[in-house]
């Protein structure tokens, strides 16, 4: 019998074009995941992601009629069936979010803003006693487009919470892990801005690279991103690899030490006061 776990995180479990589970360390039970990007497309490059044949671009147009579909069917295997007892271990069996995550940024979808808004509705049709929160995992490099803005805000106005994808600010450090090198100034506007919108946490993914550490200069053009935004953040998500990369890079990244992250995340605190949840 197939069991979730930390580790493995395939969008074929259920054999859905849209819409997949997985058990979520930093969630901290099941998340429901919605897969705006089926063809595997990012308009980012990130050597750590877990998405295999990644390639640069946006996603295709989405069948909203089928994810409604989908979410359905699985959310009723959830909530009125025994999905949990089949493929959960037993630590983990709680649906805890629906998350606009997937295969590459969800935001780049021209549906995202009406998606958002028919996952709401399939949520209250349920009429759960403790319903799943509604989340978004985003790169935020489309946060400057108003319907982006109108999807992360109906997310906002049902409680929910953005995870912004900050793992550095320097250019030539940012260039090296996600692909793309932007003015720390124009990330800082976007994260400024998202937090306005909904619930914001900066999510932060720390590893080595041909064994070394992020260096202090790069730590500190973070810091001071951090610092300047923190009026407009919940917090900050730190978090090291648990999953292989998919990309060519693979072989130069490894696991830093519990410690590291540890007292990485004692300076955050201790720097810009921001809530700090580390998941080595």
């Amino acid at each position: 019998m197939l069991r979730l776990t930390i580790h493995d995180h395939s969008r074929d479990m259920t054999d859905m074009t849209y819409v997949y589970p997985v058990v979520s360390r930093r969630a901290g039970g099941v998340s429901v995941g919605i897969n705006l990007n089926p063809n595997n497309a990012c308009n980012w490059r990130c050597i750590y992601c877990q998405v295999p044949d990644l390639i640069r671009g946006g996603p295709p147009p989405i069948d909203l009629g089928q994810l409604d579909a989908e979410l359905t069917d699985l959310l009723t295997q959830l909530y009125r069936g025994d999905f949990l007892d089949l493929h959960v271990p037993p630590e983990a069996r709680r649906v805890v979010d629906i998350s606009f995550s997937g295969n590459g940024e969800p935001t780049s979808a021209v549906e995202f803003s009406p998606a958002v808004e028919r996952v709401g509705n399939i949520v209250d049709a349920f009429a759960l006693q403790d319903p799943p929160r509604l989340r978004l995992i985003t790169n935020g490099s489309l946060l400057d487009r108003e319907e982006v803005q109108s999807g992360i805000a109906r997310i906002g106005a049902r409680g929910g919470e953005v995870w912004f994808k900050l793992d550095a600010a320097d250019v030539e450090a940012m260039k090296r892990v996600n692909g793309v090198a932007y003015d720390p100034e124009v990330v800082l506007r976007r994260l400024r801005r998202c937090g306005e919108l909904c619930s914001t946490w900066v999510q932060t993914c720390w590893f080595a690279l041909d064994g070394r550490p992020p260096e202090s200069g790069e730590l500190d053009a973070y810091l001071d991103v951090l610092a300047r935004a923190g009026d407009r953040l919940a917090g900050v998500l730190v978090y090291g690899l648990a999953r292989p990369s998919m990309q060519d890079e693979a072989p130069r990244l490894s696991r830093l030490p519990e410690t590291w992250l540890a007292a990485r995340a004692e300076e955050i605190l201790e720097k810009t006061g921001l809530t700090v949840r580390v998941s080595p």
